[in-house]
Parts: structure tokens; sequence; C-alpha cells
């Protein structure tokens, strides 16, 4: 028998679930992660009232049929949006190897890592914003949200423990209250970017002062905690 008319191949040939079923997976995690993409940029610029589904779903390639397959409603859409917000930065936070840091090191190293995030996604601080403006009442329902946010407190509050058994840091202060402190500074030079441009001729976001700002969160924070 000449070589043309060998089999094509030695391989098994694969089941057919084996490959339709991973791409309808991904293709389903692609759509579901553009939904999110277009959304989150949606409510943050629009809100929550003034965001609207059909709109969302003109600026995808699926249709407002799919949107409420995949999450249900409106409402859902925006949580889901939420959850996966303040997913990014717990997220990076959990990643930030802190046991290998001297306590002040990593103090600075999570403060830094925080304002980086929120400078780099002002349509979070833009949610965060809208939230507060709904009184906080559809992060309430997300159990998710507020495991989340626990773990923000569980490395600050290991740092700031390897730091009292150091003697660099006091032994009066809460994470909530540092999480406090580094939340705020982050959030306002962002949220308040164009108030303070107008009213006092600077850009918080300035590349130019980005080291200076960031140095600063940085003293403002070990500088309280090792105030004596």
């Amino acid at each position: 028998m000449s070589s043309a008319a060998q089999p094509l191949s030695d391989e098994p040939v694969p089941a057919v679930a084996a490959v339709s079923d991973p791409p309808r997976q991904r293709d389903a995690e692609r759509t579901r992660a553009e939904i999110l993409d277009v959304a989150t940029s949606e409510f943050a610029d629009r809100g929550y009232a003034g965001a609207r589904v059909d709109e969302i779903a003109a600026k995808t390639s699926t249709t407002k049929r799919m949107i409420y397959y995949y999450f249900g409603g409106k409402e859902q859409l925006y949580v889901a949006v939420l959850e996966r917000s303040y997913s990014r930065i717990r997220g990076l936070e959990q990643q930030l190897d802190v046991e290998h840091l001297d306590p002040v090191e990593a103090i600075r190293a999570l403060a830094g890592l925080t304002f980086d995030h929120h400078e780099a996604h002002p349509d979070f601080i833009r949610l965060v914003s809208i939230e507060n403006i709904h009184r906080a009442e559809h992060i309430a329902r997300s159990e998710r949200l507020s495991n989340l946010n626990t773990r923000a407190l569980d490395v600050l509050g290991r740092i700031l423990a390897r730091g009292r058994e150091a003697g660099v840091f006091r032994d009066d202060v809460e994470a909530l209250d540092v999480h406090q402190v580094i939340s705020g500074f982050c959030i306002y030079r962002t949220a308040n970017r164009y108030t303070w441009r107008a009213l006092f001729g600077r850009d918080m976001l300035d590349p130019e002062r980005r080291d200076q700002q960031r140095q600063m969160l940085g003293d403002l924070v070990v500088a309280y905690l090792t105030a004596r």
C-alpha cells in the first residue's frame, strides 16, 4: 500500500465533548468578562440609575437577553461589577509577600500598592463614590464583598503584629485605622482630582508629583505607626 493510503495519524481521535466543551466554556468566560468590562465603564460614567442594560449590550458582542442569562438583571450585573473591582485590589494585596519584608518596608509596600492601583483604576474610585450615594445598599447584599474586604485587614494585621513584636510599631493601632488612612489618601487624590485642580490649580495626578505623593503616603503611615 502506498504512503498516501496509510492512516492519517496513529494518535487517538479525541472525544467530541473533549474538544467542544472547553471552547464553549472559554467563550462563555470571554463573553462574561467583556460584559463586565463594558458595564464597569457604563456604571462608573453614568451611575447605577443612569446606566442602561440596552447600552451595555450594544457595546458588547452579545445581547440584552444574554446579559440577563449570565447575570440575572441590572442589579445583579452591578453587584458583579463591584465584586470584580474589589476582588482585583484584594487579590493584589494577597500576593504581596509581606512576611519577608521588614515591617516598615512591608507597610510602605502595601501603601504603595494601593496608591498605584487606585491611580490606575479611576473607574473603581467612581464606583465606590456611586455606591456611597446609594448608602452601600448593593454592597451590603454581597456576602462575597464582606469576605473579600476582611482579607485586606488580615494582611494589615499581620504586618502590624510583626511590627509590634519587633518593638517598631505602637500597640494601640487597629488594622482598620491604618486601612482608613491609606484608602483615604489614595481615594481622595483620584476622586477629587478635578475639583482640586479647579480650586487650587494643581492636578493631584500630575506625573511630575507622583513620586513625591507616593513617598508622602508611606511617610505618613510610618510616622503614625512609630509615634510614641
